[in-house]
């Protein structure tokens, strides 16, 4: 499957409550490829959820490593976020919004529980960008967008310095 368009705000598909998995297949494992394909396209590309390629499914895939051809995705699927611990400033940016980027505030650490592509259930606690990007996409899943969470649009958002391209 080649790389998937992104949908940009204010597609409605970015509003939607993402639906949970049920189906751990191969066509699971295809739309999970497609999107970590798309992610890594994208430059400065860390995190991608399914309602953003247009799938309201309880998707998010994570890589917050430098760019090696042999790194690992964290899958998220059917993801919740357990404990959050220390709020921390945040500067976020998103493929879906791609022409700003906005000042809010997240947690620094969190415990995170999923299941894999394959229907088998983690936990994991993370810190730091990991936890943040994390935050970030599982917003996603549940319609909500960065800037929604900026207390402040008029000082706390700003408009990106270079545009990448889609």
């Amino acid at each position: 499957m080649p790389a998937l368009s992104i949908r940009i705000f204010p597609d409605s598909v970015l509003r939607q409550h993402a639906k949970p998995v049920r189906f751990f297949d191969a066509k699971l494992s295809t739309i999970v490829h497609a999107m970590e394909k798309t992610m890594r396209s994208q430059p400065h590309g860390i995190g991608i959820a399914a309602p953003q390629v247009g799938i309201p499914r309880q998707i998010a895939i994570v890589d917050v490593s430098p760019r090696v051809a042999d790194a690992v995705c964290l899958v998220l699927i059917n993801p919740i976020i357990l404990d959050k611990q220390e709020p921390c400033p945040s500067r976020e940016g998103c493929m879906s919004v791609p022409d700003y980027t906005g000042n809010l505030n997240r947690y620094n650490r969190i415990r995170v529980r999923w299941l894999d592509v394959e229907g088998f259930m983690h936990e994991k606690e993370s810190a730091g960008i990991e936890a943040i990007c994390i935050q970030h996409e599982l917003d996603h899943l549940n319609g909500v967008l960065f800037f929604d969470r900026i207390d402040r649009l008029k000082t706390d958002m700003m408009p990106r310095t270079k545009r990448y391209s889609r």
